[in-house]
């Protein structure tokens, strides 16, 4: 049931139909009820497309049988969350209790971080300072929304407003702290205020760790100091902290957009070279500044060598790459090969097949997914909608247009042979 409910993930009628019929049917076996595990998977596909009354049905059957756990409740709470109804996500969190679950600091810390995860920062700051009586404040509950504020929403002026607020409460700043504070500044593209919060935190008699070398290494990168930030990934191995994988993407997603591309490509080759995994993330790098189909497809074939599969964010991005090229038949070839991969087509992936469809030219088509796309399930966009109904509307216009000049036509003639 599970691997079925995997399979149909994308369309959440699909699977609740099949869920329901397992249950009733008594499927894959006489006696047989949905456990944890299925319930947990259906959870996730009915919150994800935000059908709340049912994922709500679904857990109090859950409680029913006993099956309730924390990780359910967090799960629909990161949902409401992402659905921006932090009222509903707080209502939750406070119903744990109903489920025998006493409500403590990890699953105040689960709500705290399902809200900055969605960017609720505002939210979840609010929360935290109100909450000092039941949650007494720690350094990781205010790294969390620090985070939030560094990187998730963005804001160096949140995030210095915030990191004075931990300083006035009298918490305590960690490696994790400084590693937000600096990751914000490294997006912001400071390099200055990086290096000046790095050597402060080394003062400070803080260790850094990977990330916060990883953050560092991006934002020198990122300034195109290249050299430096390549004296640092060796200055970080002499001190016993080994690059991975988030270390090379630092330096290679910034010089691919910087458009240093033999660079990026010569740091990639290290980085594989050193035994190391490529992520999805790096290859995403390295696909935004392709520039021909047959380099586009050598890389995937090169994903498949080093057994890094892609995501269904890969082929919405080559798909549109592939649409601004004009190249329908490398769209096709990628569409189609999303089932071999294990991947359905979802929401924005018809979205974007669609309009990359249209504005190539290919209406008929275009339409012909649109349907299939709505009986998925699936509501298209208001643009999409507008976009197929003027087309359609077109279309019926330019054939009553043929039909009203064929029927004069015919009347003139008759006219013509009587006035003979």
């Amino acid at each position: 049931v599970v691997a079925a409910l995997s399979r149909l993930r994308n369309s959440w009628a699909a699977a609740h139909a099949a869920f329901r019929w397992a249950a009733a049917r008594g499927r894959p076996q006489p006696g047989y009820a949905p456990g944890r595990h299925a319930c947990h998977s259906m959870l996730a596909i009915l919150a994800r497309h935000r059908r709340f009354d049912d994922a709500r049905a679904l857990l109090d059957e859950m409680r029913r049988r006993s099956l309730a756990s924390p990780r359910a409740v967090l799960l629909l709470i990161r949902r409401y969350c992402a659905a921006r109804d932090v009222a509903s996500a707080i209502a939750a969190f406070r119903a744990l209790p109903s489920f025998g679950i006493e409500p403590g600091v990890v699953q105040f810390h689960g709500l705290l971080g399902a809200l900055c995860r969605y960017k609720n920062v505002k939210d979840a700051e609010h929360l935290l300072l109100s909450s000092e009586r039941e949650f007494p404040f720690e350094t990781k509950g205010f790294n969390i929304v620090l985070n939030g504020w560094c990187n998730m929403v963005c804001s160096v002026r949140e995030a210095k407003r915030f990191w004075t607020v931990m300083e006035l409460r009298g918490v305590a700043r960690d490696v994790v702290s400084y590693g937000s504070m600096i990751s914000c500044f490294s997006k912001a593209g400071s390099l200055d205020s990086v290096m000046k919060l790095f050597n402060r935190m080394k003062e400070a008699g803080i260790v850094p760790d990977r990330k916060v070398y990883n953050a560092v290494v991006h934002a020198l990168a990122k300034g195109r100091c290249v050299d430096e930030a390549r004296a640092l990934v060796r200055s970080m191995e002499e001190k016993g902290v080994t690059p991975d994988t988030a270390t090379y993407n630092s330096l290679i997603r910034p010089l691919c957009k910087a458009r240093q591309v033999q660079e990026a490509r010569e740091m990639f080759d290290e980085m594989v070279g050193r035994g190391l995994l490529a992520s999805v993330r790096t290859f995403h790098a390295l696909f935004d500044v392709a520039t021909s189909p047959t380099e586009v497809f050598d890389l995937l074939d090169k994903m498949k060598t080093l057994h890094c599969e892609p995501e269904m964010d890969t082929y919405i991005m080559l798909i549109r790459k592939f649409c601004r090229w004009k190249q329908h038949d490398s769209v096709e070839k990628l569409w189609n090969a999303m089932p071999a991969n294990g991947l359905t087509p979802d929401r924005s992936a018809y979205i974007v097949f669609i309009h990359g469809l249209f504005l190539n030219g290919k209406l008929e088509e275009a339409a012909k997914y649109y349907e299939e796309m709505k009986a998925k399930g699936f509501s298209p966009e208001e643009k999409t909608e507008s976009m197929i109904q003027a087309w359609r509307s077109g279309r019926e216009l330019a054939k009553a247009s043929a039909s009203a000049g064929s029927r004069s036509g015919s009347v003139s003639l008759k006219v013509t042979r009587r006035e003979w």
